[in-house]
């Protein structure tokens, strides 16, 4: 049994699932240069339900519907391998994904109100990469039950097998699967996408700022950081206060969007948290999903571009005209992220092959900046990761992303919520004394979120 002391969430039993067709033998997939770079970091997804997903899924239809949805996806049942030259690959060998079943003693709606961050990754489970993995389940799934009905579905994985935008669409694709539906997002692989055994450009590594960026992050990253003890909140925000707020803001800021009005309210309210003198207050490293911009499709692994963005004074935007300037900044800064910039990055990465052509040691991608993670490219009709409906008309009451190895200054993710339009959730973690105080600032509940899983004990 796997659970600590007094845990709501009790692991009562495991198995492994593997893929209803076998994959042609020999097979394997080869993880990019920037998925090397992603290596310190895990992903943890949980998407909640209100009703019973499952009877007993030993012998459950959504048992059958994850081995249809893997024979899709042969990279998430494989295990790793070095190569010659040092580089990771999955070798797509049906060894199958590790799922946990457990119950949670409580109702969906009081674990919602009163679990923390901390407690909500109990939701899933994870063992770090070993240092002979052939025998290791890159992906975990754990199905939890709750009390009085409700479900949770927990995914965790290495980041470098997968970013946020490809773990929502695994588990839409095995919904859709379940429910005898086309895969509305199909993922792609290796020369399918177009960053699969693409050439670097050298050219444009020297002009864009993108590579600078990734060459003082890389070294930056050698140096340790002081332990600090990081805590969770999640914000929900609705349609008609993100619509209020945008606004108040639309005489200086027309073309803002929802993330560039939470990230300039967040960053504003924690560098008023930080000391006066603080050299990175002003900084915020803002990351962004390049797949509609320079994939032909929904490329599977990372697609993530980090870059940075700095304003002197953005302490001092205690005013609508001052969050003005600041969502202003955010905003011309995410549009000015164009093709060129995006391959800039992409292509450093894959200059940094030593002499056998290892790729570059992986370094710390979130921190040691502040960092602001946009999911707005997966708000389409609907958002993507609310429309993973096991059963018809029954969509996710809410979904939650956790990275692992958070380090620095903390992470903002802003996402969709579930009310779908404007309205959005954004997760925050902060040093725990930090977060303390940010669930205080005025200019945060001035738009009046909802909290979720923060802790709040009856």
């Amino acid at each position: 049994m796997s659970t600590t002391q007094q845990s709501r969430v009790v692991v009562h039993s495991k198995l492994t699932a593997v893929s209803s067709r076998p994959v042609k033998a020999g097979t394997t997939h080869n993880l990019t240069a920037l998925d090397h770079a992603m290596g310190l970091h895990t992903l943890h997804v949980v998407f909640y339900y209100k009703h019973k997903l499952f009877g007993c899924f030993d012998l459950d239809p959504l048992r059958l519907s994850l081995s249809e949805a893997l024979s899709l996806h042969p990279q998430v049942v494989g295990r790793m391998a070095q190569k010659p030259d040092g580089n990771w690959e999955v070798k797509c060998n049906d060894a199958g994904v590790r799922v946990f079943m457990a119950r949670v003693a409580t109702t969906l709606d009081e674990w919602l109100r009163s679990a923390d961050g901390s407690e909500e990754r109990l939701l899933t489970v994870w063992d770090d990469m070993p240092d002979d993995p052939s025998t290791w389940s890159p992906y975990r799934i754990q199905i939890n039950e709750f009390e009085g009905g409700g479900a949770a579905i927990g995914v965790s994985c290495t980041h470098m097998h997968a970013d946020p935008t490809c773990v929502t669409l695994l588990v839409k694709a095995w919904a859709e699967t379940h429910r005898k539906q086309a895969i509305a997002h199909p993922l792609l692989v290796g020369e399918s996408s177009a960053l699969g055994g693409r050439p670097v450009d050298q050219d444009i590594i020297k002009t864009k700022s993108a590579a600078a960026y990734y060459e003082a992050k890389s070294v930056a990253a050698k140096t340790p950081l002081p332990e600090k003890k990081m805590s969770t909140a999640t914000f929900k925000f609705s349609s008609a206060m993100i619509k209020q707020g945008l606004l108040q803001i639309h005489k200086t800021c027309p073309e803002a969007n929802p993330f560039d009005l939470l990230a300039a309210v967040f960053w504003t309210s924690i560098a008023r948290l930080k000391p006066q003198k603080s050299a990175t207050k002003h900084s915020l490293s803002i990351c962004t999903d390049f797949r509609k911009k320079l994939c032909s499709g929904w490329h599977y692994g990372n697609a993530l571009h980090f870059s940075m963005l700095s304003v002197p004074d953005v302490e001092e935007a205690e005013n609508a005209n001052g969050l003005e300037h600041v969502a202003g900044a955010v905003q011309r800064h995410v549009w000015s992220q164009k093709e060129e910039e995006f391959w800039s990055g992409v292509d450093w990465f894959g200059s940094q092959k030593g002499e056998e052509g290892k790729f570059g040691a992986a370094f710390r991608m979130y921190g040691p900046e502040l960092t602001c993670v946009s999911m707005e490219h997966m708000n389409e009709k609907e958002p993507m990761m609310y429309a993973a409906l096991f059963d018809k008309d029954k969509k996710p009451a809410h979904v939650s992303y956790h990275v692992g190895n958070v380090e620095g200054e903390g992470l903002i993710m802003v996402m969709p919520a579930s009310e779908g339009g404007l309205g959005r959730m954004v997760m925050v973690t902060l040093p725990e004394e930090e977060l303390a105080r940010l669930c205080e600032a005025q200019p945060i509940l001035s738009l009046k979120p909802t909290m979720l899983l923060s802790g709040k004990q009856a």
